[in-house]
């Protein structure tokens, strides 16, 4: 192709004449552009060392060369920006499509609502009047139920014991997953916070008035019907929640098609209902339309058919026509539909529980949300669009993740066949714990097969449950996120970290209030939608004293972080972690330890108990009764389930040893996470009162302490011309005063903690009094905040106060604070000794 740039047209006397162009030669070009695949934009040194290695290249100037690059730049913008438009223009009309199909759906929908409304008043006009319940609304629901439950009477007289009756069933199931993916056979509603568009997950609708639960989702994934068939019937790489998928038998169908006989069990998500197991025939055709369509439901003694495997660890449920339908998409890519539709026997499990077991918002984030997501992330991955740091492959970070979580659910749920056995308690019944003996159940992925040092050894899982009370997952969940001070021990993370190595019984067990260690996250990767997150986490090493610096060590945790967004409904929170070494191996053995939170369904409850509370799960199953002065003034009564599953390695001779540190370890977290609840636990509303005044004597010396200090060391009063000397009034002065003013232990053993803060203070820290003294004022702090304050420090014990420039500091929830300045003055008390260090933060805003 010839190229045409503007250039100057060399003369005989006057070198280069403007407004002229050049047309350039074939050849020209070809060397142009060699150089431009090697580099875009080359220096002037390049330019002119191009000129001189490449003849026919010599009588265009630098110059011109330049301008030639600047060009072909902006076209190979121009070119990534036109195919980016016609990609989203691709997406749109699919989009589109898609819209108008649902649309139709809707439509369908009120029509068919308006012919049972009409038809079921014109029922109510002619009736006898003997019924006793002939609401309208009854009607229809108990009609629809009936419906669902009772599809096909004539299931009973079916031999489904044979091919053709299996094909029977499957094409039964195969029309009513149609009807429910694209028809009106459920009632659907959408799910707040999914809108559709180019980018988002697609269009999400939970069922109403169903029996059992469901949930449906629509969306465009980049990838051929084939391939994400291939992709979503590998159910255990994209279903955390799922154990192990069987199948037990292949039947070709006459039409082309495939009939599968498939045993499947799933975990339960805590330690206080058994695990649910499922027997489906799944069936996988092609429609006339091109579509690609894998339906599946469960064979019962309605349906007919083989009867499943039996197993006692598990309760069989229910699965009704679910699937998925893969539509074909112009230009590239399908339009994916997928129900899930089940019933789980919630009324098997404790009434606290059931929830779980009833909620489609969560069977939506937990199978089908999860399911599109995960076909996503694969399209993305497979175009080059998701870029992971490290060196590692996509497919390597997915199947750490995935191992954290399988092992993990091994702990919580302690499986018998996985050679699990609980262990004597110590009387009281609110930690489980649970051993297993059988080195050779730890060859899975998740362990890797090296784990074990030494035959005989085996793992130890401490676990609990416990109900929180308006504690949000999301929140709890960045907090020990972010805060692993705040509820870990040094030395527990210290012999866990020694389970990797070569001797790793030398290793103490953990000692009580172990020294804090400083931690650094390093991120791995996320998900398209960062709704997870892969993250290694450094923990800085410290020794309790000189015989103990084999211990300070750096030690280095895999840990993956999911549901911290709180504008998802009915999503899980988790953090799970493992110790890793240094080396980061693709097969590093994993022990997965962490926390899983479960919000159950929002009830309002004018009797609900309080707001800042959490309950053992324990004595909520016993039927433990609230008291009446315990009601939530708002009427608001959100639960959510916390499972935390602890896990260690032991030798022979020191299992019962390492049984009484992680029962410990486990009630000390338990502790923490109660007093870390009354602090993040969200007040009712604005028009709540603050916190009470605190009037203690101790209180009352306190505040007449950093007062009079304050005068002395800077000749200014704290409260300015209205600063009154009666003890009452000075405490509610303080309280009351605008700025944030906080008191720091003075310490020089070990790191300062927050022991006073007034009103503003606490707001500031998001924190109450009682969780302050938890708050470290070097995790407050940030970086130059630290170095400023310890550059004054000398000035601060000499002099009495020193002024800190503008900052930024964190609260307890991890929220970034701005200041405009800082004031610290040292507090004596009346002997004039050191007392603590106060601060003032003045002009504070969150960030």
């Amino acid at each position: 192709m010839m190229m045409v740039h503007s250039m100057n047209r060399e003369s005989p006397d006057k070198g280069l004449d403007s407004g002229k162009y050049v047309r350039y030669t074939p050849e020209q070009v070809e060397a142009l552009e060699r150089v431009y695949t090697e580099c875009p934009k080359p220096s002037s040194l390049r330019r002119q060392q191009l000129i001189r290695e490449c003849p026919i290249l010599s009588n265009i100037e630098p110059k011109q060369i330049k301008v030639w690059f600047q060009n072909r730049r902006c076209r190979e913008k121009q070119r990534k920006e036109a195919a980016r438009l016609q990609t989203v223009n691709r997406k749109l009309n699919a989009m589109n499509k898609l819209l108008m199909e649902e649309n139709d759906r809707l439509q369908k929908q009120v029509s068919h609502l308006v012919y049972e409304n009409g038809h079921m008043k014109q029922q109510l006009h002619t009736s006898s009047g003997t019924t006793t319940d002939n609401s309208c609304e009854s009607v229809v629901v108990s009609g629809q139920q009936h419906q669902q439950q009772n599809p096909n009477p004539q299931h009973l007289q079916r031999d489904a014991n044979n091919p053709a009756g299996l094909l029977s069933i499957a094409e039964e199931a195969l029309a009513e997953f149609l009807s429910k993916a694209t028809g009106t056979a459920v009632d659907w509603v959408q799910m707040i916070g999914m809108k559709p568009g180019p980018d988002s997950i697609g269009i999400v609708a939970i069922s109403r008035n169903c029996s059992g639960i469901a949930a449906r989702a629509c969306g465009l994934v980049s990838l051929e019907p084939m391939k994400v068939a291939e992709i979503l019937k590998d159910r255990p790489s994209w279903l955390r929640d799922c154990r192990c998928v069987d199948t037990l038998s292949v039947i070709p169908a006459g039409n082309g098609g495939t009939i599968e006989l498939i045993y499947t069990q799933m975990y339960a998500p805590t330690t206080l209902a058994a695990a649910r197991d499922f027997w489906t025939l799944r069936y996988s055709t092609c429609l006339e339309d091109g579509s690609y369509v894998v339906c599946e439901r469960s064979l019962t003694s309605a349906t007919g058919g083989p009867t499943g495997p039996p197993s006692s660890s598990f309760v069989r449920a229910e699965m009704r026509p679910s699937g998925f339908l893969i539509r074909p998409c112009e230009g590239g890519g399908s339009i994916l539909h997928i129900v899930d539709h089940v019933d789980l026997d919630a009324w098997s499990v404790p009434e606290v529980m059931r929830p779980l077991y009833e909620s489609s918002k969560i069977l939506a984030q937990k199978m089908t949300v999860a399911a599109l997501r995960h076909v996503r992330q694969i399209a993305q991955e497979t175009s080059g669009e998701v870029q992971y740091g490290g060196g590692r492959q996509p497919a390597v970070l997915r199947t750490f993740s995935q191992r954290l979580c399988r092992g993990f659910n091994d702990a919580v749920n302690g499986f018998v066949d996985d050679g699990w056995s609980p262990m004597g308690s110590d009387g009281a019944e609110d930690i489980t714990v649970m051993i297993n003996l059988s080195p050779g159940k730890f060859g899975g992925s998740q362990y890797g097969n090296s784990f074990l040092p030494s035959f005989g050894s085996g793992v130890l899982c401490a676990k609990a449950s416990m109900l929180l009370q308006n504690v949000p997952p999301a929140v709890l969940v960045r907090f020990l996120r972010e805060h692993r001070s705040e509820w870990a021990d040094y030395g527990v993370d210290a012999y866990a970290a020694a389970s990797l190595r070569a001797s790793p019984f030398a290793v103490p067990c953990a000692r009580a209030g172990g020294f804090p260690s400083n931690q650094v996250i390093l991120p791995l990767a996320q998900t398209v939608e960062h709704e997870e997150s892969l993250e290694v986490v450094r923990l800085e090493g410290h020794a309790y004293s000189p015989e103990d610096m084999g211990l300070a060590r750096d030690m280095y945790l895999l840990q993956l972080c999911s549901g911290v967004d709180e504008n998802v409904v009915g999503g899980c929170a988790q953090l799970v972690f493992a110790p890793i070494d240094e080396s980061f191996a693709d097969d590093a053995p994993l022990l997965p330890s962490g926390f899983r939170i479960i919000p159950l369904e929002q009830k309002s409850t004018p009797n609900g108990a309080s707001a800042n509370r959490t309950l053992d799960l324990a004595s909520a199953l016993e039927g433990s009764t609230r008291q009446a002065g315990e009601a939530d003034p708002n009427g608001c009564n959100f639960r959510s389930v916390l499972t935390i599953a602890f896990q260690f390695t032991f030798d022979n001779h020191s299992r019962d040893s390492v049984a009484s540190m992680a029962r410990q370890y486990v009630r000390s977290i338990v502790g923490s996470i109660q007093r870390v609840a009354l602090a993040i636990a969200p007040r009712p509303g604005s028009n709540i009162s603050p916190i009470s005044v605190p009037t203690s004597p101790e209180a009352l010396t306190l505040v007449r302490w950093i007062s009079r200090s304050y005068s002395l060391h800077t000749g200014a009063d704290l409260f300015g011309s209205d600063c009154q000397t009666s003890g009452d009034t000075l405490l509610h002065q303080l309280w009351n005063h605008t700025d944030a003013i906080l008191c720091c232990s003075l310490k020089t053993n070990a790191s300062p903690v927050f022991t006073f803060a007034n009103q503003t203070g606490l707001d500031m820290l998001e924190t109450t009094l009682v969780a302050l003294q938890d708050i470290m004022l070097d995790k407050t702090l940030d970086e130059p905040g630290r170095k400023a304050l310890c550059s004054e420090f000398p000035k601060i014990m000499q002099q009495g106060y020193a002024h800190l420039p503008a900052g930024v500091c964190a609260s307890s929830m991890g929220r970034m604070v701005s200041y405009e300045q800082a004031t610290v003055w040292k507090v004596l008390e009346d002997d004039e000794s050191n007392h603590c260090l106060a601060f003032m933060f003045v002009n504070w805003s969150f960030v």
